[in-house]
Order: structure tokens, then C-alpha cells, then sequence
């Protein structure tokens, strides 16, 4: 998936060479936050090894390295969980097994569907299509982005609407150096539509304290085609629960990004988000 988000970049630069680097998160080593996918990699940025660093934003901690910069947030591809095995939740019989590695999805799953038994399933998304085919589980849920972008939009059997994916999910954030020529450049390449809605999303995030512990839910969008909303403007839903998903909340705001990202905060912390992540943080370390 890194390899293929890096391709995309690197065809609509006029010269690149592509430099592979291992993180935490690749090779499984445990961390605590989402550092494990970017910490190797700002550090070859900051070095000189590298010009620019492509990320999926939903693994891009909020604070980055110093020194660094977003220069370029492309058009967002479709940033909605998707069913593969089966053409609708509705339609699992009880019991039925479902396969994600996700702790948000789980916990919306189970909040949608008490019955339903969530299997812990990783790999990139070859091995979890193969582990589906083997049996390992009913169906699985993964991102339409990365089914898209890897060609294999024909797994989809149903858009799963009635989840809120991760803050960033189906984004890209193209990060440099501070004041560097080459970003400079790209962020004209590239340009930063997505950035309103990834900017909605990671407000949120932030304002609610988010960790990698957190089932946090953030979309971000220009309305639903039958809202016009005023210019600048974003619908930002969002969706913060416990891991069993016995306890949630959920929300939407219309404002500027900024805004309505930490409007929600502020409405979800006095609705007792605060316990709510309090509490999943202490489910998510048994």
C-alpha cells in the first residue's frame, strides 16, 4: 500500500526516485501510538536521505517532527469502510464472524450488532482477502481507499455507510522540510483539496486528547448533495465509543474546518466523551 500511494506521488513529479524504508509498524514491533509508522521515516526526512515523505494521514500522529511541514494534501480517494464477503451487514446471520484488525471498527460493529464476533485479522490487504477466502472469517471490513488504489474494488460487496472511518482515512499527507524548494514545488503538483476535511478530522482528534487506544470515528465532507453548505464550509461527523461498543456518542457539526472540528470536541467532552476514552484506554491495556 506504501509502495502504491508512493508511485502516485512520484508519477506526477517530473523527476523521482523512490526509497523504501522499513517502519516499526511494518516489521510488527509493539508501540504505543502511531509514531511506529512515521518516526523512521521523518527521521530520513530530516537527514537529507529523502526529499519528501508520503503517508496515509489516518497513521500520521497529530504533532510532527520538528523542522517538518503537510505540504500537500492530494484529492481525497473514498475514505468509507467497506464489507467484503457479504452485500450487507443487515444480512450476516447471527454470530457471523467478521475479520478487522481495527479497534474503531470493532467497537461500531459491536454497537450496530452485539451478536456479531469480532476476529482479529492483520496483514496488508492480500493476506486479509486470502485469510476470507480461506475461512478465517464470514467476511472482513477494510478501507475502500486501499481496495482502489490496489485495484481490487471487485471485493467490495457493500459500502458500510453506518460506520464513521478514521480521522484521515483515505487521504494522503505529503510531508518536507520546513522552507524546502522541492516541497514548495510539489505542493503546487499536487495541490490541498483534501486538506479542509483532513484539517476537520485531526481538530477533532486533537481536541478529544485521540491515541491509537481511542474508537474514534471523524468524516468530514461538502455536504451530502442535497445541503448546500456555505463556502469553506464541511459536514464533520463524528463517533467516539467504548471497544464493546456499549457506550457511544456520536455527532455532526457544520462549520469551517477548524471550527467544527473543535465545536464537536467541546460538544462530545461536555456529553462525557472524557469518560468514554478514559475508559477504552483501560479496556484497550488488559
Amino acid at each position: 500500500m506504501a509502495l502504491a500511494q508512493a508511485r502516485w506521488v512520484a508519477s506526477r513529479m517530473d523527476d523521482a526516485e523512490l526509497v523504501e524504508i522499513a517502519t516499526a509498524g511494518d516489521r510488527g514491533e509493539p508501540t504505543e501510538d502511531k509514531s511506529r509508522w512515521t518516526s523512521e521515516i521523518e527521521r530520513a526526512l530530516l537527514e537529507g536521505e529523502i526529499d519528501i515523505a508520503v503517508h496515509s494521514a489516518k497513521d500520521v500522529p497529530i504533532e510532527l517532527a520538528p523542522g517538518t511541514t503537510i505540504v500537500a494534501v492530494p484529492r481525497r480517494e473514498d475514505p468509507r469502510d467497506v464489507l467484503c464477503g457479504a452485500h450487507s451487514l443487515r444480512a450476516l446471520p447471527q454470530g457471523a464472524r467478521v475479520g478487522t484488525s481495527s479497534l474503531r471498527r470493532a467497537a461500531q460493529l459491536r454497537a450496530q450488532r452485539q451478536d456479531l464476533q469480532i476476529v482479529e485479522l492483520r496483514g496488508n490487504v492480500d493476506t486479509r482477502l486470502r485469510k476470507l477466502d480461506q475461512g478465517q472469517a464470514d467476511v472482513i471490513v477494510l478501507a475502500a481507499a486501499g481496495l482502489n488504489r490496489l485495484g481490487r474494488a471487485d471485493a467490495v460487496g457493500a459500502v458500510l455507510d453506518e460506520l464513521i472511518p478514521a480521522p484521515g482515512q483515505g487521504a494522503l499527507i505529503v510531508q518536507g522540510r520546513d522552507g524546502d524548494q522541492i516541497a514548495r514545488h510539489l505542493q503546487v503538483k499536487l495541490g490541498n483539496a483534501g486538506a479542509p476535511a483532513l484539517m476537520a478530522e485531526r481538530t477533532l482528534a486533537r481536541g478529544l486528547g485521540a491515541s491509537c487506544h481511542t474508537p474514534l470515528g471523524a468524516l468530514a465532507d461538502h455536504g451530502d448533495g442535497g445541503r448546500l453548505l456555505p463556502e469553506g464550509d464541511v459536514r464533520l461527523r463524528g463517533w467516539v465509543g467504548l471497544p464493546d461498543g456499549s457506550s457511544w456518542i456520536a455527532d455532526e457539526v457544520v462549520g469551517s474546518p477548524q471550527e467544527a472540528g473543535m465545536e464537536m470536541a467541546d460538544r462530545m467532552l461536555d456529553a462525557g466523551a472524557d469518560r468514554i476514552l478514559e475508559q477504552a484506554e483501560e479496556m484497550a491495556q488488559r
